[in-house]
């Protein structure tokens, strides 16, 4: 378990109390097109101080040091928290300019289990705040990858090997992993629930209305104990409670199966979006917080702290509804395929998935103005440029040195970044050197959004360029 705990990231889960995650799922329903519903229910009021939480989903746990106090269901108010209030730097803008990327995940949890469980969906959630653009992607649960330090399986049994083995961070860091490596992009945070707190949110918003494209019969629809709960509902406008909506989100006895069903979630997500974001609801769900705390705060875990929901949810409210992007990895990115021990799984087409992420995952070019006395504006600058390998290609600062030296870039130094995932290059001016940043530009086609400044450089230069993975040197293979 040493070499596992070497490789795992130190930003484990944390306990968050509900009412700050009704923030968060403010940000990514009523903002982000909806996607994490079901947090607008884990919702508290606001007053003086909080601390963080970490469910173990219906699971009663030994009080660890630095914990949250757990509520006596019998006697509420004795070990309740004061109400926090909301402090004045967490609704400043959104400090940082790198993407933001989120994992959410809906967890199968049955019987009161309080043992390792499944994830039941997981959705991929990113965001440019440079840009104002985000996207989201579903992965079917039958996906068949590599879970690091486990081996191949379905993408559903990575959070429920975190949690058997006790990996560093549990369940959802190995989930975040595993969906990082099948995706090839880092994830900042993630976001799980179990069905209590959808079923309750979607009820508490007095259920959704959907248009059901077909008629679903689900004869052998699994209940919570293991035995069938028969599912049957008729193509057209329909309204549905939270037990309902949960079974159409959660059925596969359509044609696409598992495919199928993540394009309905995204169907459910942006049922619940609208109902929302009817008048007055959210006041509604703000003035019943209490309550919903107290019902519901088993139920959510997430690594985003109160002070990042909240600087999000301002971010969220400039991006433009034409600028988001969904997608479900479907049959054009999986063919089936049968295990020798006759699972029925998804064999994924990397190369087409890797066409996907590079569109929602990356910002798009973006046309540069052409300065015809350029290379010559830049020679007068003089600025000593560093090249930072942020890949794990060996030698791709000096062969990038090697190229930029034939267009007279002055690079000083060469070396490694503080991390070999960067998915894009970046550019960072430690002056004013903008002629010098602008041939950059050109020469290595970085997006622009890519390009920030800075001071007090940790070497002697001027501009900074961090090579991230969507750069090659031209005419090498």
């Amino acid at each position: 378990m040493t070499s596992r705990s070497n490789k795992r990231r130190q930003r484990s889960g944390i306990r968050l109390p509900l009412w700050a995650l009704f923030t968060i799922g403010i940000i990514f329903t009523a903002i982000f097109i909806g996607s994490s519903i079901w947090l607008l229910r884990t919702v508290q009021t606001m007053a003086a101080t909080f601390e963080l939480s970490n469910p173990e989903f219906g699971a009663v746990t030994d009080p660890v040091p630095g914990a949250a106090i757990t509520i006596d269901e019998n006697n509420p108010e004795s070990e309740s928290d004061p109400l926090p209030i909301i402090s004045t730097d967490a609704l400043k803008p959104w400090p940082g300019k790198d993407r933001i990327s989120i994992l959410l995940l809906g967890i199968d949890q049955r019987c009161e289990e309080t043992g390792p469980t499944h994830t039941d969906s997981m959705m991929a959630l990113t965001i440019d705040p440079v840009g104002l653009s985000a996207a989201m992607v579903s992965l079917p649960r039958d996906l068949w990858v590599e879970i690091p330090d486990i081996g191949l399986d379905r993408i559903n049994q990575a959070h429920y090997f975190g949690e058997l083995y006790e990996f560093p961070g549990g369940g959802p860091r190995l989930a975040m992993e595993t969906v990082e490596a099948t995706l090839g992009v880092p994830l900042d945070y993630f976001v799980a629930v179990n069905f209590d707190a959808f079923v309750q949110f979607v009820d508490q918003i007095d259920g959704i209305d959907l248009d059901v494209p077909e008629a679903i019969d689900d004869p052998d629809y699994p209940d919570r104990c293991y035995g069938y709960d028969p599912f049957y509902i008729k193509a057209g406008f329909q309204h549905l409670d939270g037990e309902t909506a949960l079974k159409y989100a959660r059925t596969r006895a359509t044609f696409g199966g598992d495919v199928d069903r993540a394009a309905r979630q995204q169907a459910v997500i942006l049922a619940v979006r609208d109902q929302v974001l009817r008048l007055g609801k959210l006041t509604d769900l703000i003035r019943e917080s209490p309550q919903l705390w107290q019902s519901l705060q088993q139920n959510v875990r997430t690594n985003l702290s109160l002070d990042e929901a909240l600087q999000l949810a301002l971010l969220m409210q400039d991006i433009p509804a034409n600028s988001v992007q969904s997608a479900v990895i479907d049959y054009s990115y999986v063919y089936n395929e049968t295990t020798p021990d006759g699972r029925q799984v998804l064999v994924p087409n990397r190369s087409a998935i890797r066409e996907l992420r590079d569109l929602l995952f990356t910002p798009p070019a973006i046309p540069t103005p052409v300065i015809d006395n350029l290379p010559a504006l830049m020679l007068n600058e003089n600025a000593r440029v560093a090249l930072y390998n942020g890949t794990n290609v060996f030698g791709l600062a000096a062969d990038t040195q090697a190229y930029l030296t034939q267009f007279n870039i002055n690079v000083t130094e060469i070396g490694n970044a503080d991390s070999a995932s960067y998915q894009a290059s970046q550019i960072i001016d430690y002056g004013n050197y903008p002629q010098t940043t602008q041939y950059l530009i050109q020469l290595m086609h970085i997006p622009p959004l890519n390009v920030s400044a800075s001071k007090n450089p940790d070497g002697e230069f001027d501009v900074l360029v961090i090579i991230g993975a969507d750069w090659q040197v031209p005419g090498a293979e």
